[in-house]
């Protein structure tokens, strides 16, 4: 089913263009039209263009009518422009159909527009280093972001460790929102952070050690985000080195005793992150939690 998807560069500037070029080749082969912002490969210092030139092209991306607005890559750059970005025009777009959709600094145009606006956008691959990987994009991925893309999409689910089986059902309602644990933790106390009581957050996080990891999340309790959550769901965290002080101190470390500080229940393993193999969530969406045994499963039924 042919689609309209409208890439644009809202963080830091690409730096690998081949890897876009290859990932736009690949949304080409699975029957879709893709269309580049004019700045995709703009550059100002670290950023995809200056500030004016990123919230121009988010707003290009608004109103270009595209089924999915699909971001080239995260870094940095968002939270900088939150404050002008045009969240009267995302709504109209989003609700004319339009799916944003991205992660990693991302996180922060996601929440913004839950905050401001309470519309859905999509958690899930960058064109870059999703599409754009050489050999082929994986297989598990690319079907949740087919999925999105035909509307057929309705939920997601995952197998948990042993030690989290549980003997029980366990359900939850709620709505999904997070996503990067850096960037939420510094949304917290603006106008950008949304104010979800009752929700099921998600977090993932990448190039950062455990101890960075708990403070991020120490922030979040004791600002009273986590004790408002039914259920805490942790993706991955990668690409860290472990030192040689840690003394044992390990992530498990940091979901045991996040687990000792909140009622909710935390589960692990969600596959989501920097890693190649990602479901695409809705952001802002209400769901519904379900784990059984080891299995579990995020269900948001059929949304056009």
């Amino acid at each position: 089913m042919k689609k309209h998807i409208y890439i644009f560069s809202p963080s830091s500037a690409v730096r690998d263009k081949a890897a876009v070029r290859r990932g736009v080749a690949r949304l080409k082969a699975l029957g879709h039209e893709v269309e580049l912002d004019p700045d995709v490969f703009a550059t100002h210092m670290r950023f995809a263009g200056d500030d004016a030139t990123r919230i121009a092209a988010i707003g290009r991306a608004a109103a270009s009518g595209a089924d999915v607005a699909l971001i080239t890559r995260g870094g940095y750059g968002l939270t900088r422009i939150l404050p002008g970005l045009p969240y009267k025009a995302l709504a109209k777009a989003i609700h004319k159909g339009t799916k944003f959709v991205g992660l990693s600094d991302f996180t922060a145009f996601q929440n913004a527009v839950l905050a401001k606006t309470g519309e859905i956008t999509w958690a899930g691959p960058a064109l870059g280093e999703d599409f754009g990987v050489e050999g082929e994009p994986d297989d598990i991925m690319q079907d949740c972001f087919e999925d999105l893309v035909s509307g057929q999409g309705e939920g997601t689910g995952w197998q948990l460790p042993r030690s989290e089986a549980s003997e029980k059902l366990l359900e939850a309602k709620g709505v999904l929102w997070g996503g990067n644990l850096a960037i939420l933790a510094s949304l917290v106390g603006t106008p950008w952070m949304p104010k979800i009581k009752g929700g099921i957050l998600f977090l993932e996080d990448v190039h950062e050690h455990p101890y960075r990891v708990e403070r991020m999340l120490t922030q979040l309790l004791h600002a009273g985000v986590l004790a408002s959550q039914k259920a805490i769901v942790l993706g991955h965290f990668t690409n860290y080195k472990a030192a040689p002080h840690d003394k044992g101190f390990r992530l498990q470390t940091v979901v045991q005793r996040l687990r000792s500080q909140v009622k909710a229940s935390v589960l692990t393993q969600l596959p989501f992150g920097h890693v190649p193999t990602k479901v695409t969530l809705p952001v802002g969406a209400k769901v519904h939690l379900a784990v059984e045994g080891r299995d579990a499963f995020l269900l948001w039924g059929h949304r056009h």
